[in-house]
């Protein structure tokens, strides 16, 4: 576990390790969000980059036979 500081501006630099493993690139967007005393960036995903994620995935749903009119 790595340890970080908070500078008078309140910024934090991200270790390069984490940075490699999550991908993270300069000019990305992260979210802050507070999970009782933690807080946690999550990597702003533009919705363009999630197209196609789901290839593949099973469509088929069971119905009972009366479930259209």
């Amino acid at each position: 576990m790595t340890t970080v500081t908070v500078s008078p501006k309140f910024q934090v630099v991200i270790p390069q390790e984490v940075r490699e493993r999550l991908g993270l690139k300069p000019g990305m967007k992260l979210r802050a969000q507070v999970h009782g005393g933690h807080i946690a960036l999550v990597p702003v995903v533009p919705l363009a980059a999630l197209r196609g994620f789901t290839r593949g995935i099973d469509t088929e749903v069971p119905r009972d036979e009366p479930d259209r009119v």
